[in-house]
């Protein structure tokens, strides 16, 4: 998975096909990426699935690499050429060290779950964020959320975001969300700008389920948001449905665990 609007993504990306192609390794990438790159088999022609995956980008990039993992039942190894790098492994300067680990076998897996969003027949996963929201709609939103049947709130506002720990760290922070370990099992569900100060984020069971659904009683649009992604639109009387996934994502890790130092160090960058 090759970033594909940072020519230093491409870069990296040449240096490793010539890597492993002298390692023996067959490499392959999208069919954009695989176009200019020597040696390398797109996906679209390959004859098999691939053993592994590297993304080279920043945490968008690898949110694009999990579909595939997850379609592949593969890991996926993270390298941040982007600016926030939550979900990546490692720096661009450890590349070639990883690649040499992951083919000697010299890793351990992490897994991370995922989300399963159900809409209109429509069916998708998510490894951090689901969100319903305003998006062109000019006046707030009301959604009713809703646990396992139970109402948890009604929100008047630009929208609701339902994240698992590990996109705990993403829109939900900046919504003013909590902060959650990726070893808990729950979702946070966090209004975004709820125009009332009794709306604070919550923590639910990770094998709960939950239900956004709009309003009904007048005309309003909104848009659902898997990863970032735009997936459908919703109108008046609408709802989509969270749940957890059957399926986990997992990641290539070649160094120890420091969540909450990533998180320490992320965060003071910001601050500047």
């Amino acid at each position: 998975m090759v970033h594909g609007h940072l020519k230093h993504a491409q870069e990296y990306a040449a240096r490793a096909a010539a890597l492993l192609a002298s390692m023996g390794v067959e490499t392959m990438a999208e069919d954009g990426p695989a176009s200019v790159l020597p040696g390398v088999t797109s996906f679209s022609s390959a004859a098999h699935a691939p053993d592994a995956l590297v993304s080279l980008g920043g945490d968008g990039t690898i949110l694009r690499g999990v579909q595939y993992a997850v379609q592949w039942n593969v890991p996926l190894l993270g390298v941040n050429l982007g600016r926030k790098g939550f979900l990546a492994e490692i720096e661009p300067q450890g590349l070639e060290d990883a690649l040499k680990r992951l083919i000697a076998g010299e890793y351990t897996l992490e897994e991370r779950p995922l989300l399963s969003v159900s809409f209109g027949g429509g069916r998708w996963h998510a490894l951090n964020d689901v969100v319903v929201s305003r998006g062109g709609y000019a006046r707030l939103i009301g959604v009713t959320t809703l646990v396992d049947g139970e109402m948890a709130g009604r929100y008047l506002a630009d929208g609701v975001i339902v994240a698992t720990p590990t996109g705990s760290t993403g829109y939900s922070l900046s919504a003013g969300g909590p902060v959650v370990s990726p070893r808990v099992d729950c979702m946070v569900v966090t209004p975004v700008c709820a125009h009332s100060l009794q709306h604070r984020p919550c923590v639910v069971g990770g094998s709960s389920v939950i239900r956004l659904e709009l309003d009904s009683d007048e005309e309003q649009t909104a848009s659902l948001q898997v990863d970032g992604q735009s997936r459908a639109e919703l109108t008046a009387g609408m709802s989509v449905e969270i749940s957890r996934s059957e399926e986990k994502v997992r990641f290539v890790r070649v160094q120890p665990e420091q969540f909450f130092g990533l998180v320490r160090g992320k965060l003071a960058e910001w601050s500047q």
